[in-house]
């Protein structure tokens, strides 16, 4: 763990990461069923990656996509796609459910796989990815967004790594969503094709406490799930929360919900607080109220006092660059495989776990 650290002037430092030569990596887009796909295509792309194919079995939903990616070609069919020797890596934000299983079967067409979160709705989705993971050698990426492609979040690790803050002892995190009801498909309000709130959106804040505590693993607590506000849709989750206790003694709480009012200027106002032995970091990453802000703003308070910081455009987004360098030269330096089913897990037994509320 950090030592306290002795100074006290921290600035952001942007991560110089190169792309990978171009033409060295191919990859795909397969299942846009949720708008993720375009931050990880996006992502990959500005790391040298070229967007070869597109597929869903929706052509709305691929026309959309070509609009932002003119270069990829429509496919006839996933078997098209997962055929081409070309392609190394697949891309998928399909409906949660279906993350899992075809996540073995890029796998088993010797090719790397990028998912949206949640990556799994059950247990058994885990252990089997684990298990082909595990036997082919090929990475089963995940794309927890709330830190990957938060500039304010990779300072926030910059400064725990430097001790600004100490030790790191809780992480607390909030992940309010807006619902936009009247948009959303008929599977976004069940409980099998999602898996859940706490499954879903809670994976993004167990992820986090992972990473900045330097936790391995973790005990659930407690959990909550409920149908707050639309018994409309009985099966429909629209608040949960969480509290674990990691293995090197950090704790954890989090919070999610539905219920982002249509006065907020954005679709969530998440946030994250780290309390360290020294002092505490405040990651507000989408917003900051009243403030005409598009967020990146991280308040930092130790002994050297208190501290605000702008740093969008000063930090970047180096775990796509390094998921490219991974996916070409055989490494393993954006994310731990480990780590990414390790939140997934957390978040199943939490979703598992958790008390229903009726009101």
């Amino acid at each position: 763990m950090p030592k306290p650290s002795e100074h006290t002037n921290f600035e952001p430092v942007h991560h110089e990461e190169s792309a990978v030569e171009k033409g060295t990596l191919t990859m795909a887009a397969v299942g846009l069923e949720h708008g993720h796909i375009y931050g990880m295509c996006h992502g990959m792309k500005s790391a040298g990656a070229t967007v070869k194919w597109v597929w869903d079995s929706d052509p709305e939903k691929v026309r959309v996509f070509q609009q932002n990616f003119p270069e990829a070609k429509a496919a006839g069919s996933l078997s098209q796609v997962l055929r081409d020797e070309e392609v190394q890596l697949v891309a998928s934000a399909a409906i949660p459910v279906e993350r899992g299983p075809l996540g073995l079967e890029v796998m088993d067409h010797g090719k790397h796989y990028f998912s949206a979160k949640a990556p799994f709705t059950t247990l058994e989705q885990l252990q089997k990815a684990e298990e082909k993971a595990a036997a082919t050698g090929l990475h089963w990426a995940v794309f927890y967004s709330e830190r990957l492609q938060v500039e304010c979040a990779g300072f926030a690790e910059q400064l725990i790594e430097q001790g600004a803050i100490g030790e790191v002892i809780q992480v607390l995190g909030t992940g309010p969503h807006r619902l936009n009801i009247d948009s959303r498909p008929e599977w976004f309000f069940q409980q099998e094709p999602t898996g859940g709130i706490v499954c879903d959106i809670g994976s993004h804040q167990i992820e986090q406490f992972l990473w900045f505590s330097g936790a391995q693993d973790a005990e659930v607590l407690s959990s909550t799930a409920a149908n707050m506000a639309h018994p409309e849709h009985p099966e429909f989750e629209d608040y949960g929360d969480a509290h674990f206790r990691g293995d090197n003694g950090a704790v954890h709480y989090f919070r999610v919900d539905w219920f982002t009012p249509d006065g907020l200027s954005n679709w969530g106002d998440g946030r994250t607080i780290i309390l360290g032995t020294e002092g505490y970091i405040e990651l507000r990453k989408y917003v900051d109220l009243t403030d005409s802000s598009r967020g990146e703003r991280l308040y930092l308070v130790n002994q050297g006092g208190e501290r605000k910081y702008d740093v969008e455009g000063k930090v970047g987004f180096p775990y796509f660059f390094r998921l490219a360098k991974d996916v070409v030269h055989g490494t393993a330096t954006a994310m731990p495989q480990r780590h990414a089913f390790k939140a997934a897990e957390l978040s199943l037994k939490a979703q598992d776990q958790a008390v229903n509320i009726k009101r």
